[in-house]
């Protein structure tokens, strides 16, 4: 392994919610840090170096590429087999490491065993973003199986920082926070009892650097996460305290949301409807003093600070009200048909 001032990365993106954390870091450990994205972007990395394309097209990047070599190239944004072949031809002989994102949802769901380790299958029959991460992974391992590309594959589960990691009017939105500030239902899934995991992008970070330029993680897949494990209704608890306010709870079956609004139905019955323990047993023996430090109840704080510090970040989206106004009406008329039913028998 290279020392660290001595590292030229890639990243393919880097200016993302998890990536800008892990772009700060390599900068501040000293990297050669090179930054790839169209530039639309108004994060910008003090201390990286900017190129300016498009990844998806290959040919004007091969000649702006072409007298580089890499110690590492990461793809924050490859997302199917497709994005992973392309890269194949365009790093191969070019770096002595490429990292892909992949994604914790790619694991076996449901779940078999409560413990999550890197060697649990990969199988999800509910989410086309998980079986397309999963076909990017396959192709990859081809590649260093059959012709030694030097692949490394990072699982990160739900990650945040400048976004709210909840499953309904969160994300990029401000929704949720406005919901809750006004006192307006909102929703969690199930009955809000199953385990999850929430991890802070900058922790996510020291586990991501230490795997950079480290000649041991090649052929290796990965997950990094909090050793943090939270209930549901603890993690949506932890966001109506950080937006100041109580939460007014509906609590809907994940089944029943998605009937209602397909769109979630992978999110949900893919991924965060399932209890998931994750063992990081791994990361920490590749990378010694590896830990997460950012509880959830401090880090969704200063999440809700970065969006109220800008109001053109507060989006709140009258779509996403009807929305979830849509799928909690459809659900107490169905609750007081059934009632009623019920009654009627006695």
């Amino acid at each position: 392994m290279k020392g660290s001032r001595e590292l030229k990365i890639l990243f393919i993106g880097g200016t993302g919610n998890i990536s800008t954390a892990v772009s700060r870091l390599c900068v501040e450990r000293g990297f050669d840090l090179y930054v790839l994205n169209r530039g639309t972007n108004k994060i910008k990395i003090d201390g990286a170096k900017t190129i300016e394309g498009d990844i998806h097209q290959s040919q004007k990047l091969s000649g702006v590429l072409q007298n580089h070599r890499w110690d590492v190239v990461v793809n924050w944004i490859a997302f199917n087999a497709e994005d992973i072949e392309r890269d194949i031809n365009l790093f191969r002989g070019k770096t002595n490491q490429y990292v892909f994102i992949s994604s914790a949802s790619v694991y076996q769901k449901p779940t078999q065993f409560p413990y999550i380790t890197e060697s649990t299958p990969l199988i999800n029959p509910f989410w086309d973003y998980s079986r397309n991460k999963i076909a990017g992974e396959e192709k990859l391992n081809a590649a260093y199986r059959d012709g030694g590309f030097p692949i490394t594959i990072v699982r990160p589960s739900l990650t945040y920082d400048t976004v709210i990691p909840v499953v309904i009017g969160g994300w990029k939105e401000y929704t949720i926070i406005d919901r809750i500030k006004k006192g307006k239902k909102i929703i969690v899934h199930g009955d809000g009892t199953s385990l999850w995991t929430i991890t802070h992008a900058r922790d996510f970070a020291k586990g991501f650097v230490g795997l950079l330029g480290h000649q041991q993680a090649i052929g290796h897949a990965f997950h990094i996460t909090s050793d943090e494990i939270l209930t549901w209704n603890q993690i949506y608890q932890n966001v109506a305290e950080a937006a100041g306010a109580e939460a007014n709870v509906v609590h809907i079956s994940s089944d029943f949301i998605s009937q209602v609004e397909n769109s979630f139905a992978g999110s949900l019955l893919g991924d965060k409807s399932h209890s998931v323990v994750f063992d990081n047993s791994k990361i920490k023996k590749f990378v010694p003093g590896f830990v997460a430090t950012i509880p959830f109840k401090t880090g969704i704080k200063q999440t809700v600070e970065w969006f109220e510090a800008d109001t053109s970040r507060m989006i709140v989206r009258d779509e996403t009200n009807l929305m979830i106004d849509r799928i909690i009406q459809a659900y107490e008329t169905n609750r007081r048909f059934s009632d009623n039913t019920i009654i009627s028998r006695f």
